[in-house]
């Protein structure tokens, strides 16, 4: 069975070989070095437990693990607070109109404006999958049991959602919006860029980055045309979102200029269509295939199960799935249809 719950310390080696293989071509906000993404699992594991140290604020990061062999597949995340206490930064696409009454002449010419008002919007991050498993129901669970978990704890979040989607990257591994302006100010490539980002805050961006307006313009053919456009490699989680009920609003991510989805939280599919049920045994493996979770907190799991119900507000599930759950008969979960 797919099992999602929170990460843990000995998680590390099979995240890291996870975040290790999307590489250039599909990064992910997870660190690839050790020390860093243990420090990252290390605050995840007291977001969990509630055990915040003074000023931080809270992230929790899901694992997708395969029960039968123990095998970490997949890695997904929430930021509590965009920005973690530091600003959150994107571009914000806006237009200005240049005119002149006397030659006659009027044109609107759009402009990029650093910005970020986005901080302390709840962010989903770090969505990281091996492969061979997108477009599956594993991908659809790992990316979802957030939401579930978003539903089961509504006051630790806040009344908005942002993502943030991967932007347009060549098959050679040119990024043409950074190639065509963030390079010239940090001085090095995407890739050691977007590395930077997973390891560090990203205060760094405020002090390399020109404060001023960006003239779209400007850039090359290629940056404008990659403006707002996902990577072809996440269009299974963009389409994904989009069906929660995200959509592309007016920002862009500062290094690729990928799409910022924004979303109500309490419109989002998952959290609308989640309900609270009973549980109890079912003889047989029938039913509609669903998400359920269980537990609050450290003790958080999801997974997909069939399911019957029954005139009560009660649900059947196979005793395998209490089992990957860790309840018993009677026990509260959540369900949502896939």
């Amino acid at each position: 069975m797919w099992l999602v719950r929170p990460i843990e310390m000995d998680d590390l080696q099979g995240v890291l070989g996870i975040s290790g293989e999307q590489g250039a071509k599909l990064s992910s906000t997870l660190p690839k070095q050790e020390d860093a993404l243990a420090a990252k699992i290390g605050h995840s594991t007291r977001s969990f437990a509630d055990k915040l140290k003074n000023g931080e604020s809270a992230r929790f990061l899901f694992v997708l693990q395969d029960t039968a062999t123990g095998k970490i597949h997949g890695v997904a995340g929430i930021d509590a607070r965009a920005g973690n206490g530091q600003p959150f930064y994107n571009y914000r696409r806006d237009a200005l109109i240049h005119a002149s009454h006397e030659l006659g002449v009027s044109r609107r010419v759009e402009v990029l404006y650093p910005s970020h008002a986005l901080t302390d919007t709840s962010l989903l991050c770090a969505f990281a999958i091996d492969p061979e498993l997108k477009g599956t129901d594993a991908f659809e669970l790992l990316s979802r049991t957030r939401l579930m978990f978003i539903a089961e704890h509504r006051e630790w979040f806040s009344s908005r959602m942002v993502v943030e989607i991967q932007g347009v990257q060549t098959s050679h591994g040119e990024v043409p919006f950074w190639d065509s302006l963030g390079r010239h100010f940090f001085d090095m490539d995407f890739e050691t860029a977007d590395q930077y980002s997973g390891l560090l805050s990203k205060t760094f961006i405020a002090e390399l980055m020109p404060p001023n307006p960006i003239y779209v313009t400007l850039l090359s053919s290629a940056a404008r045309e990659a403006l707002g456009h996902p990577h072809e490699l996440a269009s299974p989680t963009y389409e994904l979102l989009q069906h929660e009920g995200f959509s592309a609003g007016c920002y862009v991510d500062i290094f690729d200029a990928g799409p910022v989805l924004e979303a109500r939280t309490d419109c989002l599919r998952t959290v609308v269509t989640s309900r609270r049920a009973i549980l109890h045994g079912s003889p047989a493996d029938t039913g509609d295939i669903c998400l359920i979770s269980a537990g609050s907190g450290e003790d958080f799991r999801c997974t997909l199960t069939p399911l019957g119900e029954t005139l009560k507000n009660e649900i059947r599930v196979p005793v395998s799935t209490w089992k990957c759950l860790e309840c018993s008969s009677g026990d509260d979960v959540r369900v949502a249809p896939l």
